[in-house]
């Protein structure tokens, strides 16, 4: 890993909700609303790019853990605004704290914890 990483660290990213994020896809009785798979592919795609400035060109970074809550309803076609902050560190373990919010209210929240990996 490059020099800065530290808890505190942010990143933000919005993104319009699609057909290709609705719970419809994930179970036959599923309703047209953003998907908790999606929502926690958000919170990922975050922090990975969160994470990307400070690793070395060999290195990159896997999902370890996920602890999520969804807490609202998300209409599909509004915007998804997602934060990811850098918790703690502990060696080429990184917690992060991650949060999402449609455009009225927060939705979820919880915890993701990546990994550092090099190539042998």
């Amino acid at each position: 890993m490059k020099p800065g990483l530290e808890p505190g660290l942010s990143h933000e990213m919005t993104e319009e909700t699609t057909a290709n994020h609705a719970a419809q896809n994930l179970v036959p009785k599923g309703k047209m609303v953003f998907s908790t798979p999606s929502m926690i592919g958000f919170m990922e795609r975050c922090s990975v790019q969160l994470l990307a400035p400070y690793l070395e060109e060999e290195e990159y970074s896997v999902g370890y853990r996920v602890n999520i809550k969804h807490i609202a309803a998300t209409p599909i076609g509004q915007k998804v605004r997602v934060k990811a902050r850098v918790q703690s560190i502990n060696g080429r373990r990184i917690i992060l704290a991650v949060e999402a919010y449609n455009e009225k209210e927060k939705i979820g929240e919880g915890e993701h914890e990546r990994v550092i990996l090099r190539p042998k």
